[in-house]
């Protein structure tokens, strides 16, 4: 019955949480079995989380980031990196997204901020506009897999997992779909016969290689200085961040302060400097010092409307999270996920088969449902069944968050979908198909990442996480 409910909810139209939470209350007054105030109750201790603390604040750092200028600075630098390679711009877009990642934690953000950048660049240089908005789609789904991701905070809560260890499971895959995505790239350029789109400036291309040798040299240097060094690991990174303005205003350097971003989060979580709530916090912090005070490009007027978009979005989130933390209670409650266990261990006890399964369960649910409702529907249902195939939940986590970044770009429900139509102004029919084609590396990604799992669970065993 509260499946039923649920569906028919759902079909008259009626929005996701408020179909979770409107029909467990209708089960639970008309089976009688407990009392209303259960589903306030059930609600509010589904929000009752501390690492869901995380969640506003990272929202607000992406805000901050994209709201500042940052997006400019960004564009530039892989412009200056990439741009020359046949196809430039996409290749941009790629890197880009990468870098943007880093700082936003959701792929609509991704793609409503920077992908309005290079769907334009791109339409200017003289790029069809389905290929310009299908390399931003796919690009975009690389936001929530590379850290920060609001996705991984809501899968940690419900599944009971290390934060820290999903956001050092991202890197690699972020790292692997890019590189899928610039082959991808490289095939169109090399079947059209583009070129590049600025020329080959060794300056230029040797400034943008200097600052990612920055990027990857600063962190290493001040984990060498604490682990080695045995310096005291506040202080050492006080002086490091202060070396690094410095360096920053001596070079004028593009990008490297705000590409820095999630590199001193997963330094300090992993060096135990703060937890990945305090590390949200300190993203933002990070973000504001640059808006605010040294690129000066974030008012306080524009820093105050931000944060009231971050309310606005942070309330979304969180009422979701609350309707699918009853609506998950309800399932457990009434035998749904242990039947629903019962049946597909009967039907397979092969954990390649089951993650076949869940895939093609992901996939559609993902066209329907917006992530964070997903994420807190089908853990309840779906984890308990790896776990007794013997299937880590960190790389579970990592693949349901990318099966649910993919159905991001699908209709009826693909946000990113809808954005990229109205940044593009192109009809949801010719933005579905422009899209097609950028499913193969997605999904290319999608199955070597599955049952490859050593990929995503390296550099978590590597720091001992």
């Amino acid at each position: 019955m509260l499946k039923l409910l649920f569906l028919f909810l759902m079909a008259s139209g009626i929005p996701v949480a408020i179909a979770m939470a409107g029909s467990s209350l209708v089960y639970i007054l008309v089976s009688g079995d407990m009392p209303g105030f259960a589903v306030v109750h059930r609600m509010i201790g589904g929000i009752d989380s501390f690492p869901l603390l995380a969640v506003p604040f990272f929202i607000l750092a992406g805000n901050l980031m994209n709201n500042a200028g940052i997006t400019n600075r960004i564009y530039n630098f892989a412009l200056s990196l990439v741009g020359w390679l046949k196809g430039g711009l996409g290749h941009v877009n790629v890197v880009g997204s990468v870098i943007f990642a880093g700082m936003s934690g959701t792929a609509i953000a991704d793609a409503a901020g920077l992908g309005t950048i290079e769907i334009k660049a791109m339409k200017d240089h003289g790029y069809d506009t389905e290929f310009a908005v299908g390399v931003t789609a796919a690009s975009a789904t690389l936001g929530p897999i590379i850290p920060p991701s609001l996705p991984f905070v809501i899968y940690a809560m419900m599944a009971n997992v290390s934060v820290g260890s999903l956001f050092l499971a991202g890197i690699l895959p972020g790292v692997l779909m890019a590189f899928l995505m610039m082959l991808t790239v490289a095939y169109f350029a090399h079947k059209n016969n583009w070129g590049g789109d600025i020329k080959f400036e060794w300056a230029r291309v040797s400034k943008a290689l200097i600052e990612t040798a920055v990027v990857i040299a600063w962190p290493l240097a001040v984990y060498g200085a604490i682990e080695k060094a045995g310096l005291h690991p506040q202080l050492t990174v006080v002086v490091a961040i202060a070396v690094l303005f410095a360096a920053d205003r001596l070079f004028n350097f593009q990008a490297v302060l705000p590409i820095m971003t999630p590199v001193l989060l997963i330094g300090g979580m992993t060096t135990g400097l703060f937890t990945p709530t305090e590390g949200a916090i300190a993203a933002c912090v990070w973000a504001m010092v640059l808006g605010l005070a040294w690129y000066r490009t974030l008012s306080w007027k524009m820093f105050v409307k931000v944060c009231l978009d971050t309310v606005e979005t942070t309330a979304t989130v969180m009422f979701i999270v609350a309707a699918a933390s009853i609506f998950g209670w309800m399932l457990t409650a009434t035998g749904v996920t242990s039947d629903i266990a019962a049946w597909v261990l009967g039907f397979t006890k092969e954990p390649w088969v089951f993650l076949a399964l869940a895939n093609l369960l992901m996939l559609f649910v993902g066209c329907f449902l917006e992530p964070t409702a997903a994420i807190t529907i089908l853990v309840p249902i779906l984890l308990p069944i790896a776990r007794q195939l013997g299937i880590d939940p960190v790389h579970f986590g990592l693949v349901m968050v990318l099966n649910l970044m993919i159905g991001l770009l699908h209709p009826p429900m693909g946000m990113v979908l809808f954005v990229l139509a109205r940044v593009a102004k192109l009809s949801l029919e010719r933005t579905t198909m422009a899209i097609l084609p950028w499913l193969a590396p997605l999904l290319v990604s999608l199955i070597v990442l599955t049952y490859v799992p050593a990929i995503g669970l390296w550099l978590p065993r590597q720091v001992g996480l």
